[in-house]
């Protein structure tokens, strides 16, 4: 093998079935439980730069903003209460994955994702009628532990419905799905701004309602997935679920092994002490550094922040709002370019050419704020020139998460994970990167504060270690059936040495079947 650790399925299977609209319809409903996680990003940075919203709930940062308005600007957001109200959420997110993971075993996806819907309601409400800090918080909790049931069960749904030829882009669709919610949440921003009164902010909380409507009623429709059937021994019931989804009759070999697998995992009593077996060392060490790379790429820096950030950087209230806007508009468009090329150009390819476009994006916008802020945060007159350089690059610097750290980062974990060890590893998957979530939500104002725009540069130095582990302890996973998944490990320059033939025989190789997935970006 090459030194960058390229693996390919040696046997390698190719189960009949084709891309049906009932799967395709399936797909694009459940991919929808995106929408609430994506909508939470774009509002919490949306509302946090409305006037009427500081002035009610953090008064000390209205006044900060307003007051002095030669003030530092890297410093005038920077309130542990501000950041408490957004990181809130991810860590509450964090404790509902672990028990998302017994729910989505024990009862199947559909009764996470419903769950993840009725909470994420109850959150919404809650915050829309807030008449205080702490009912604000209290919402946001609810809010977060519907986050961590929809992303622990969503991608794992997407993941066992979609024939393995089209896995990488269904998958993406919640990806997609994100970024939508993100645009929404941004345009309802702009405009709830500007209603007279200042109560806009109350709609753009309470407008959570719509997208967890969406998720709950889906969770009702959608049927059940066939691993989640066989897990639950409705195997005829799986059996003709699977040749419906397929679109073939002879689904003999794949039913087969997905029984197989099913038959494995019931062997093991406790898959959170299995996950720590040394074979499963690849996939654990996957499932924990993907996801907290993911959130050092600085991503979600731009998104909850960007109005702020703008703001910030000297944009009008509504000039920051239009600029987010501008940016969801280039996440949409640029996961659609990921759901086109990752099965065809590769999860590897869109990981390195990301990190490489991001890299140099930060460094851009470093420089750009570093010459005209300096360190004193006292910028003179912003020429119009440059508040496009900066948000030119920051649209690049989107794009290219967007086409891979952003999906990739929820599509390479679902697919490694054997189904033994499946529900566990997809709870590891969702906690790193939601505590992550929390740790860079929860200091960022303050970093900005301090680092000023050397934060720029601290993550793009993320950005280069992340592409070297890429290049070197990644290995592709395109087009290899999940059943095959452990080919790519004994076959890997390093991490065939902690998996071997004896780990997944060849008659146990429907146990290599995983899924995964979970939440955002973030």
């Amino acid at each position: 093998m090459p030194a960058v650790g390229i693996a390919v399925g040696g046997s390698k299977k190719e189960y009949p079935g084709n891309l049906t609209l009932y799967v395709t319809v399936t797909c694009v409903v459940a991919a929808m439980g995106g929408l609430i996680f994506g909508y939470d990003i774009g509002i919490s940075g949306g509302v946090t730069s409305m006037d009427s919203f500081l002035r009610k709930f953090f008064p000390s940062v209205f006044r900060k903003k307003h007051e002095n308005q030669t003030s530092n600007q890297y410093c005038q957001y920077d309130s542990v209460t501000l950041t408490l109200f957004t990181s809130s959420l991810y860590l509450a997110a964090l404790l509902s994955s672990l028990v998302a993971s017994t729910v989505t075993r024990k009862f199947g996806r559909k009764l996470s994702m419903l769950f993840g819907g009725v909470l994420f309601c109850a959150g919404a409400i809650i915050n829309a009628a807030a008449k205080n800090v702490e009912m604000l918080i209290i919402g946001r909790i609810l809010l977060g532990f519907g986050i961590g049931f929809a992303n622990q069960s969503v991608p794992l749904y997407l993941s066992e419905m979609a024939p393995y030829k089209y896995r990488g882009a269904l998958n993406i669709g919640f990806q997609l799905s994100i970024t939508i919610g993100i645009l929404i949440a941004n345009v309802l921003n702009y405009f709830f701004a500007k209603i007279k009164g200042g109560w806009g902010w109350r709609l753009s909380l309470g407008g959570a309602v719509v997208p967890a409507l969406i998720i709950s009623v889906g969770s009702l429709i959608l049927p059940d997935t066939p691993n989640s059937m066989i897990e639950r021994g409705r195997n005829d019931e799986a059996r003709q679920q699977l040749k419906r989804i397929r679109g073939v009759e002879d689904i003999d070999e794949e039913f087969n092994d997905l029984v197989a697998a099913s038959d494995e995992s019931k062997k093991v009593q406790n898959p959170w002490t299995n996950l720590l077996k040394r074979k499963y060392r690849p996939h654990l060490s996957v499932a924990i550094l993907i996801p907290f790379f993911q959130q050092l790429t600085g991503i979600n820096v731009i998104m909850f922040y960007a109005p702020v950030l703008f703001n910030t950087i000297g944009f009008g209230s509504d000039a920051a709002l239009m600029s987010a806007v501008i940016t969801g508009c280039v996440n949409v468009a640029a996961t659609v370019v990921s759901i086109y090329g990752v099965d065809k150009w590769g999860r590897r390819f869109l990981f390195l050419e990301g990190g490489v476009q991001m890299f140099i994006c930060q460094a851009v916008v470093a420089a750009a704020i570093g010459a005209k802020f300096g360190v004193s945060g006292n910028p003179d007159e912003l020429p119009k020139w440059y508040a496009i350089v900066v948000v030119l690059f920051i649209c690049i610097y989107v794009a290219g998460f967007a086409w891979s750290w952003g999906p990739l980062g929820w599509l390479v974990p679902s697919e490694i994970f054997p189904l033994e060890i499946r529900s566990a590893a997809q709870s590891v998957n969702v906690s790193v990167n939601m505590f992550f979530t929390f740790v860079i939500a929860q200091v960022f104002l303050t970093m900005l504060c301090h680092m000023k725009f050397g934060l720029f540069i601290f993550f793009a130095f993320f950005v280069v270690v992340m592409s070297i582990f890429v290049a070197l302890f990644l290995p592709e996973t395109k087009g290899i059936p999940i059943e095959e998944m452990s080919q790519v490990w004994k076959k890997h320059w390093y991490w065939r040495r902690f998996v071997h033939d004896t780990d997944f025989p060849a008659k146990n190789r429907g146990v290599e079947m995983g899924k995964g997935g979970g939440g955002g970006y973030a």
